[in-house]
């Protein structure tokens, strides 16, 4: 069966990857594999960790299909970059270029060497003998920092995109192949009586975008509302949260009361009427020829019920779900459930596919040049190399004729009796012999290394047995504890750290952790934490901030951190969350995010533990004090550095019977919770959330008892030196 190479379209969306592989097999497209990965947080949520959740989903897209390698096409949000169309004058088709460059001047906002963009003439376009007369022209263009930004996580997963489209270009390659192909194949065009017109609407988190083509022309508009918006309705109203909203949205017609959940979502219906009337009214008011046949939809929020009538019936047009496609053939893909049920919202990817295949309408594409340059480069590396091989070949044969020759005729020369035969051949003969003392020693070096390494592994995995409670005990032991403060002391001046959670990641190299992005923040908080506790680099300063000595006695204390490049090799990194209270506004400069570095970070680079390492004869273990370096732990970081955030704590003080009975005994209009002395349910205060991350290189208990004995013997050594030093300037004097 003749088919072609498989081409991956994936659309990076707020809620969930989505990505569809398609190839041409008998003159077909057809559907071969599909992936569809939701995050545990919308992107777009406040506290999502955005770059992190799209990198876990692409790791895990990489890890279910192992054909990822093959062509890639990408989409971009519709609000992140520029299409427009407009009409050249008739002119030669060579120098369109040049008009477009004129244009795109005129109507990209930035200068051109700050964005990637692009040009093509649209369907119907009518050239003849080298001349373009009735034609159109669409200019795409998108920043050049927010190509590599979109292109970074890909980049990251050594994924190697050959497209990036728009996302509203994307569904309209989609509808162009799937909808009006016949139209298309025919290209008869009459801009004075054109085909009637569908308008797509792709409704998404965050924004919706819409869509007006005949297949011809386009016609695109971004409008800030979607899906989300819903969900924030229910949350305002209903005093829900989120994630409480989010799942009575998709389930409205299980909940206890479907119309009040309607009703609470009525004013954003309304919205999003106005915002599509107000696009098409637009739309027809630069195109009165323009007619509009059919209103389509797409993306999850379809799902919701109700909302393909409620358009229809506001807007006067025949409203569908874009819930199949026509031309999309592949029942190993299509019968999926998971498929099925999430058909509407691969669209895109369904059009970035066909622009792969190039059977796109639109096969413009947004990958800087400079990539392209540097890819055409790597391809054609190899030829370099397999000619300057060919050269270096012809040399070394000619250098081996010119040796062969020069021997002959040194061969029968003497000096002092002895021919350079015989010296060469005495020559050999020690080279032989010494290279079989070379082998020898080799043999027993890497013997010698075996044993020791099996000698470790063996004396190892007791003590790594061990590892988990030990560095358990160090990070209790290196979160600060403060003395119980006294009843009335309100929360925002109490001091303790609360721990709600803690991870634990393993890493090959942890250089994979130390990003560019992650050691900027690592300077950000050493210069935050010298400027705090007036401490200083170990170079600098060798006390703490209570006069304590530093070094391997103190623990790991931070060198020159502006040139640190990072912790190197194998190791974990440990991530702890919590929160405290401590935000009082007469504590200026220690509360907050600065009140974790002062205590957290310094105790993470100053505390030591006592850890058993044997016992003695009669039983009792003898303990061992480390610090943190020696324990491996470094690198202590604040992770976010937020703001206190208001919340509600419930009221120890509240008392619900007296409360009742002060309900119960209030007079006619008046509020018992005016009452000054009356205790609420709930307090106000203000909360420090944190996320806080140490890395931890595992030294198992016999490398630290040997490096502390090294460390001693060398101490001994250097006072020795020293008393041998100052004995001799006395007896001097």
């Amino acid at each position: 069966m003749a088919g072609s190479q498989g081409v991956w379209g994936i659309e990076v969306g707020q809620t969930a990857l989505k990505a569809l592989r398609c190839s041409v097999q008998d003159g077909e497209v057809v559907a071969d594999a599909f992936d569809y990965i939701e995050y545990p947080k919308i992107l777009s949520q406040p506290e999502a960790a955005a770059d992190e959740l799209v990198a876990d989903a692409l790791q895990t897209l990489l890890e279910r299909n192992d054909s990822i390698n093959e062509k890639v096409c990408i989409s971009v949000p519709g609000q992140s970059g520029l299409a427009k169309f407009f009409k050249p004058p008739p002119v030669e088709v060579k120098k369109v270029s040049d008009i477009v460059r004129y244009e795109a001047r005129q109507q990209i906002p930035f200068d051109l060497a700050d964005v990637i963009w692009d040009f093509q003439m649209m369907p119907g376009s009518m050239v003849e003998e080298g001349y373009a007369l009735e034609s159109e022209v669409g200019l795409f263009a998108m920043k050049r920092e927010q190509a590599y930004r979109q292109l970074e996580p890909f980049s990251n997963s050594n994924i190697e995109v050959d497209v990036v489209q728009l996302a509203p270009l994307s569904i309209y390659n989609m509808i162009a192949y799937d909808r009006m192909h016949e139209r298309l194949e025919a290209d008869m065009f009459d801009p004075d009586a054109p085909p009637p017109a569908s308008v797509v609407l792709s409704i998404g988190t965050d924004s919706s975008d819409l869509i007006v083509t005949n297949g011809f022309r386009i016609w695109q508009r971004s409008m800030p509302i979607g899906g989300n918006h819903f969900t924030r309705q229910l949350t305002k109203d209903l005093k829900l949260t989120f994630a409480k909203a989010e799942h009575l949205k998709r389930n409205a017609r299980e909940a206890v009361d479907p119309k009040l959940v309607f009703q609470t979502m009525r004013p954003v219906f309304n919205d999003l009427v106005t915002e599509v009337q107000r696009s098409i009214g637009f739309f027809r008011s630069i195109d009165k020829k323009a007619e509009i046949g059919e209103l389509l939809i797409t993306g999850n929020t379809v799902k919701m019920p109700g909302l393909a009538a409620y358009l229809g019936k506001n807007l006067g047009f025949d409203v569908h779900v874009l819930d199949r496609f026509n031309r999309l053939q592949g029942d190993d893909v299509l019968a999926i459930p998971t498929f099925r049920d999430n058909l509407p919202t691969y669209a895109v990817c369904y059009g970035l596919c066909l622009q792969g295949l190039g059977l796109a309408q639109v096969y413009a594409s947004l990958v800087p040049r400079e990539i392209l340059t540097e890819r055409m480069i790597r391809a054609k590396k190899p030829w370099t190399l397999a000619g300057l091989a060919a050269l270096l070949l012809g040399m070394s044969t000619n250098y081996a004729f010119t040796e062969k020759s020069w021997e002959k005729a040194q061969d029968d020369l003497k000096v002092e009796n002895v021919t350079w035969g015989q010296a060469l051949q005495a020559v050999d003969s020690m080279q032989s012999h010494s290279g079989d003392h070379t082998s020898k020693d080799e043999e027993l070096k890497n013997r010698l290394d075996y044993l020791n390494v099996m000698g470790r592994e063996v004396s190892g995995n007791s003590e790594r047995r061990l590892k988990w409670l030990e560095i358990a005990k160090v990070i209790n032991s290196a979160i600060p504890t403060f003395a119980p403060p006294e009843e009335d002391v309100p929360l925002d001046e109490r001091k303790d750290f609360h721990i709600t959670q803690m991870e634990t990641k393993q890493y090959e190299d942890l250089k994979e952790w130390f990003t560019e992005k992650q050691a900027k923040r690592y300077k950000e908080e050493m210069r935050n934490w010298v400027r705090i506790t007036g401490r200083k680099p170990a170079e600098e300063d060798a006390t703490t901030s209570d006069g304590q000595e530093t070094g391997t006695e103190a623990g790991w204390v931070p060198g020159d951190f502006e040139t640190d490049t990072g912790p190197e090799g194998a190791g974990w990194v440990i991530e702890l969350r919590g929160y405290h209270y401590y935000t009082s506004s007469d504590q200026k400069g220690s509360e907050g995010s600065n009140h974790i570095r002062k205590h957290l970070t310094t105790s993470f680079i100053d505390t030591t533990v006592e850890l058993p390492v044997g016992k003695d004869e009669n039983g009792t273990p003898i303990m061992e004090t480390f610090n943190m370096g020696e324990m491996g732990v470094t690198y202590p970081m604040l992770l976010d550095d937020t703001r206190p955030a208001l919340t509600s704590v419930p009221n120890p003080d509240y008392d619900p019977i007296a409360a009742q009975e002060a309900r119960r005994n209030a007079e006619p209009g008046s509020n018992p919770l005016d009452d000054p002395d009356f205790e609420p349910p709930q307090l106000e205060v203000k909360k420090q959330d944190f996320i806080f991350q140490v890395v931890w290189q595992e030294k198992v208990l016999s490398e630290r008892l040997a490096a502390k004995e090294e460390a001693r013997k060398k101490a001994a050594e250097e006072e020795a030196q020293r008393q041998a030093a100052n004995g001799s300037v006395a007896s001097v004097q």
